[in-house]
This record gives structure tokens, sequence and C-alpha cells, in this order.
């Protein structure tokens, strides 16, 4: 109780300070998303992503060493993200570590222990349920600047975080307001993932990656990444699933700027 107000008063006190001149280029170069926000999301973006970079423990692994492109762009992206939530600082994520590319490591895909890990050996990335955010900087950036049209790492990596606010199990159902949209969500998020399943076993693709076939926490992931980087083919096929996602993310790509 009593450490919230010492948080909220560094929060108020950073966000007094005027916006770092040097990060504007990195924001504007790196997150091609930032572009097509009005001009009041893009000072909400500019507010969180400021708490983010402030607040997260930043560590560089390979050999890669942290600097301000690294935490801003990483930052801007949490904050598109979660930019129709009042304030979704996720507290529960501590540390972010940031590898120069793609990772080998070892372990397995254990949804129960409240691991979610990207591929078998070498991965892109990983979140773990009140832990830290693991990220390749090379696939960041990537996705960051429009490169890999689709897909977006940031996204996916705290699509899992936001799945896991309710549980250490990410199982593809977020935090919702009322059991009626629990139960149409878990209908029809389920429907479409055994869509996906059976398209990807038959060689079909849809508007959805494949790699969301894997289990509903990756079917999530993957979805939320369809819809901030591909929401006009999301509502076009799939508009009942697409409005869920607007009232969860309490924001609709579709009427950003183009």
């Amino acid at each position: 109780m009593f450490s919230f107000w010492p948080k909220q008063r560094r929060r108020s006190h950073l966000l007094e300070q005027p916006f770092p001149d040097s990060w504007e280029p990195i924001v504007q170069q790196n997150v091609y998303h930032f572009h097509r926000l009005t001009d009041e999301q893009r000072d909400k973006v500019r507010r969180d992503l400021r708490v983010y970079v402030a607040e997260k423990n930043w560590e560089g692994c390979g050999g890669l060493e942290i600097n301000d492109e690294i935490r801003v762009t990483i930052a801007a992206q949490m904050a598109i993200l979660v930019l129709g939530f009042k304030e979704q600082y996720f507290d529960a994520v501590l540390s972010i570590l940031v590898y120069p590319d793609a990772y080998m490591a070892k372990g397995q895909h254990l949804i129960e222990g409240g691991l979610v890990v990207e591929g078998p050996s070498a991965r892109e990335g990983e979140a773990w349920y009140r832990g830290p955010v693991i990220l390749s900087w090379a696939d960041v950036l990537e996705s960051g600047t429009g490169a890999n049209r689709g897909h977006n790492l940031v996204f996916h990596e705290f699509a899992h975080q936001l799945d896991m606010l309710n549980g250490r199990v990410a199982d593809g159902l977020p935090p919702l307001d009322s059991s009626d949209d629990m139960a149409r969500w878990e209908a029809l998020a389920t429907a479409t993932y055994n869509q996906l399943r059976q398209a990807c076993s038959e060689g079909y693709r849809m508007v959805f990656d494949c790699y969301g076939a894997t289990n509903m926490a990756e079917f999530f992931a993957v979805a939320t990444e369809t819809f901030f980087e591909k929401p006009r083919e999301f509502q076009k096929h799939y508009p009942e699933l697409y409005g869920l996602f607007t009232r969860y993310y309490r924001q609709d790509p579709l009427s950003w700027d183009s």
C-alpha cells in the first residue's frame, strides 16, 4: 500500500520533465506505427515509454551494449500495444533482456510452468510469468521499422505478458471485463484457432501466421500482431473476433491515419 505513492510521485516528477530531444528521431525512424497516430496518441506514447525506460532494468546479452536507441525503440512499441489502456506499465516485468540477434537457449516449451518460448532452440524472444522479457534486437528493429510487415516481436512477447495478468498459465484468455465477454472470446478464439490449425496442416494460408496454431497462448500473441500489423485483413476475414480485439485493446488500428 505505502509503496504505491512513492512510485506515483517518481512517475509524476519524471513526466514533468521535457521529452529528450535525442529520443524523438529514434521513435520517428524506428517505429513506423508512430506515424499513423494522432498527436494526442503520440503524446501518450512519449509519456508511457519514458516510464518503461526509467523503471525497467535493461540488460544487454551476448555482447550487446544497451543504449537509448534500444530502450526507446522497444519502449515505444510497448506503449503502442497498450495505447488504449489508461495506465499499463507492466509492473510485473522488472527486466528486459536484449540479445543482438536470435539466440540459442536450452529449455522446453512449458506453458504450464509460466514460460512461453519462441522456437525450439534458436529464439527471437521469451516471456516469463512475473519475470523478464527477452528480445532479439535485430528482430525488434526489423518489425519496428516495418521491414517485416505482419510480425512484431515486441507486440508478441508483451501480449503474452497481458495474457498472464490473470494467472501464471498463458492460455490465450487475457483478463476481460465480464463473464459474458470471456465466454464470447473463448468461443470465437477457439473456433478460429481450430480453423488455423486445420488450414496450416493442409498447407493453406490464413491471415494469421501458422505459429499461432501452436496453442491458444501463441494464437493470442499472433492474433495481436495481426491486429496491429494487418488490421484491414483481420477485420475483413474475422470481423467479430476483430471487434473483440478492439474492445480488449481499447483501440482500433483501422482508425489510425494511413
